[in-house]
C-alpha cells in the first residue's frame, strides 16, 4: 500500500518561495506517476504538477498553466521523496498542497480520477 505524507508547507511573502516534500512508501512499482494537487477554500481541488516515469522512457513532468515557469517538481529515488519547489508566489497559490501518486501508470496523471493515493496535505499561504 502506498503511502504518502507531506511536510514543508508554512507562510510565505508574494515573490518568495517555498519547498514541499512528500516522503513516498510502498510505491514499488518501477512505472508510476506522482503528482501535487492543490485545494484552496470554495474551490475544486487541481493539479498543479506530475512527474512519471518507466523502465526504458524519460520522465515526463507536466505543470499547469498557473505554474509553469515558477514551480519544479522533481524526486530523490534514493530518499524516496517527492519535492514541489515553488519560487515566485503568488497570493492566488495560497491552498493546501496534496501528494498523489498512482501504480502502474506512465504518462499524464494530472487528473483527479487518474490517482489513488494521498497524502493528508499541508498549508501553503502566501500574503501580498
Amino acid at each position: 500500500q502506498v503511502q504518502l505524507v507531506e511536510s514543508g508547507g508554512g507562510s510565505a511573502q508574494a515573490g518568495g518561495s517555498l519547498r514541499l516534500s512528500c516522503a513516498v512508501s510502498g510505491l514499488t512499482d518501477r512505472r508510476y506517476c506522482m503528482a501535487w494537487f492543490r485545494q484552496a477554500p470554495g474551490k475544486e481541488r487541481e493539479g498543479v504538477a506530475s512527474i512519471s516515469k518507466q523502465p526504458g522512457s524519460p520522465y515526463l513532468t507536466y505543470y499547469a498553466d498557473s505554474v509553469k515557469g515558477r514551480f519544479t517538481i522533481s524526486q530523490d529515488n534514493a530518499k524516496n521523496t517527492l519535492y514541489l519547489q515553488m519560487n515566485s508566489l503568488k497570493a492566488e497559490d495560497t491552498a493546501m498542497y496534496y501528494c498523489a501518486a498512482v501504480r502502474g501508470y506512465y504518462g499524464y496523471c494530472l487528473r483527479l480520477g487518474a490517482l489513488n493515493a494521498w497524502g493528508q496535505g499541508t498549508q501553503v499561504t502566501v500574503s501580498s
